[in-house]
């Protein structure tokens, strides 16, 4: 029986391996890293000892964020996939499929933004399409491509993990899910914890990227002299992203959930909107596995930079799979498969909460 489409959210690993992964067009050599689960990147060999990175996801614009916080956002969750390949963005590709409801001041309210969005990351934008259409509508207004070129000694995916690796996380469980309730029903939150709360969980809508936290651990170095992987915690959070990683690279791990942080803020969004924080989505937390010996090191940078980040566990064999220690007593950790956020959030929009 072949696997089925999910209600929302991405598709299911068996879906991917069922019907895209042995239909990926004309095979070329090239291609070091093509399509697979858990690896947000592709790499393709340019020779003189250069590659391409590539990564491709939807353009999320929300007009309630309001234009700079839109495109911001927009901007960030396109560039946070590509530096977890250790590679600093050059080149953004962009396809806007507008609303037929978009003005042409607000279009050039987003258009300026996000302009300015890739001038500070380094990304030049080399082409695109943009028009307005019929069936189009906020938030998935088209999609991009963000293209990094680079040493091939100095890329890295999530599929270089390797048993005896630390493993790091940044900022905490579910930023993104936090940040996005936050700034969409700040009413809810005042209501519930006090206008100061309210304004402090708005203000976890910017830590919504890892473009920094990565470009600063491979400062270390990379491989065998630093980080070995790093996967940007998305879709079912921190527990969908460790999973993802040691099953994109063959191993186990060994975890110890009071040491990752919950932020006391995102905790209380969670609690407010009957969440599971741990498996829900989380753009800009930053799973990071290298040597150990550089383990302090990258956590050091990452503390100068104002990014938090702590030592979580290890990676092991494969056979002992993904070990999860609460309490003191250890079980094995399965993917959410299901990301809490979505359905949560549809009920709060459907209950009139924005």
């Amino acid at each position: 029986m072949k696997a089925e489409l999910p209600e929302i959210g991405k598709i299911s690993p068996e879906i991917f391996d069922e019907t895209i992964l042995p239909h990926l067009g004309r095979k070329r050599e090239e291609v070091l890293v093509g399509p697979q689960n858990g690896v947000d990147i592709g790499v393709t060999d340019l020779g003189n000892g250069q590659v391409m990175v590539t990564t491709t996801d939807p353009i999320f614009v929300v007009p309630p964020y309001g234009w700079e916080r839109s495109a911001w956002f927009a901007v960030h969750i396109l560039a946070s996939d590509a530096v977890t390949s250790g590679l600093a963005p050059n080149y953004i590709t962009v396809d806007l499929n507008l609303p037929l409801s978009i003005t042409g001041e607000e279009f050039e309210m987003l258009w300026h933004a996000f302009h300015r969005e890739c001038e500070k990351i380094g990304m030049a934008i080399i082409s695109g399409h943009t028009g307005r259409y019929e069936g189009c509508d906020y938030p998935m207004v088209g999609g991009a491509t963000v293209i990094c070129i680079g040493a091939k000694d100095r890329y890295i995916t999530p599929k270089m993990a390797q048993i005896g690796d630390a493993i790091i996380i940044t900022k905490g469980a579910a930023i993104e899910a936090a940040g996005l309730f936050a700034v969409t029903f700040p009413q809810d939150v005042a209501r519930e914890y006090g206008e100061e709360t309210a304004k402090a969980a708005e203000e976890i809508f910017w830590q919504m990227t890892v473009v920094e936290d990565a470009l600063t651990a491979v400062k270390v170095g990379v491989r065998e002299n630093g980080v070995t992987a790093m996967h940007d915690a998305t879709e079912c959070g921190v527990w969908g992203g460790l999973y993802e990683v040691a099953q994109a690279s063959g191993v186990g791990m060994v975890i110890e959930k009071e040491k990752i942080i919950v932020q006391d803020v995102v905790r209380k969004v969670c609690d407010l909107y009957q969440i599971d924080p741990y498996s829900s989505i989380s753009e800009g937390t930053l799973i990071l596995t290298c040597k150990p010996h550089k383990a302090s090191e990258v956590i050091a940078r990452l503390s100068d930079k104002g990014i938090p980040a702590t030592l979580v566990g290890e990676v092991v064999e494969e056979g002992k799979g993904i070990l999860l220690f609460e309490d003191g007593k250890a079980k094995p950790l399965d993917h959410p498969r299901v990301d809490p956020f979505w359905n949560a959030f549809g009920k709060a929009a459907s209950q009139g909460s924005a």
